[in-house]
């Protein structure tokens, strides 16, 4: 059986054909099925989605990219949903600098049309540090909700390497992090490896130009990794341009295992052991280690 440790099935993609989508899941081998809150909102809907299917469990909490979006409370709303049972992480939280503030800035020729006045290098990079700033506070901030209710963190990161390993090296100790759809260096993933953090890896392992993904799973040992979709993204070959689902995490291992020199089999049950101990579901399910 496999785990689809990553998965968006809050998004409106699934609205219309949820109860399709898990059997297809079912069939697929996938028993279980990890779902991401990315703000308060998305982490409620990922909750109700847990207590009313079996197989589903709920990560809550504030994406790096939405840090502008929230209200103020939001982490007294992410701790009070963290305290349900089916809650089995913190995320996905991290940092993400792919899209700063002065690069989504209209450019100049429509702004001089406009007879508007581009904002100084000295302003843009006031409005990217404040950008960068508020991500590593909610970040922080999620690390130690994690560490006060014994759970881990699901790590997203994008563009900003360096800062993510600096926060993570001052956060509590025994707080673990998955960096998710990871697709880094064989070294980068040695050096969070080393931290005892963990990796996984999405569809795009089955993509043609993915050497390095494939190269790093092959590099890296045993019980460091898992599988995810990332769904409704990243859909493996051969839906690759379709709508991903739980049940393509089968096509995702299937990749990992043909680069390890591994079977199916081995891969799933080596990744369903790394995600039971990674999320604890059993715990979760029957509300122990809550604060």
């Amino acid at each position: 059986m496999l785990v689809d440790t990553h998965a968006h099935l809050d998004y409106p993609d699934f609205q219309n054909d949820l109860p399709q989508v898990l059997e297809a899941a079912r069939q697929a081998g996938v028993d279980r099925i990890v779902t991401i809150g990315t703000g308060v909102d998305s982490s409620r809907r990922a909750v109700a989605l847990a207590e009313t299917h079996e197989m589903i469990f709920a990560v809550v909490g504030l994406h790096p990219t939405h840090v502008d979006q929230e209200c103020r409370g939001w982490l007294d709303e992410i701790r009070q949903l963290a305290r349900h049972p089916k809650v089995v992480a913190i995320g996905e939280t991290g940092l993400d600098y792919h899209r700063l503030p002065s690069e989504q800035l209209p450019s100049s020729p429509a702004l001089s049309a406009l007879g508007a006045e581009l904002p100084s290098d000295m302003e843009a990079a006031v409005l990217d540090g404040a950008y960068r700033a508020a991500q590593a506070e909610a970040f922080t901030a999620q690390l130690e909700l994690a560490a006060d209710l014994g759970l881990n963190v699901v790590i997203h990161q994008r563009d900003a390497w360096d800062d993510t390993l600096e926060i993570l090296k001052a956060c509590p100790v025994g707080v673990r992090g998955v960096f998710h759809c990871f697709g880094n260096t064989p070294a980068q993933a040695a050096e969070i490896l080393a931290m005892g953090h963990l990796v996984s890896f999405t569809g795009i392992a089955t993509f043609k130009n993915a050497a390095l993904v494939r190269e790093t799973a092959t590099a890296i040992p045993p019980g460091s990794f898992m599988i995810e979709t990332d769904c409704p993204y990243l859909a493996p070959v051969p839906h690759r341009g379709q709508r991903c689902e739980p049940a393509h995490a089968r096509l995702v291992a299937q990749a990992i295992a043909a680069a390890r020199g591994s079977t199916l089999e081995e891969i799933a049950a080596e990744t369903t052991r790394t995600a039971e101990t990674f999320f604890r579901f059993r715990g979760a399910i029957s509300g122990q280690g809550r604060h």
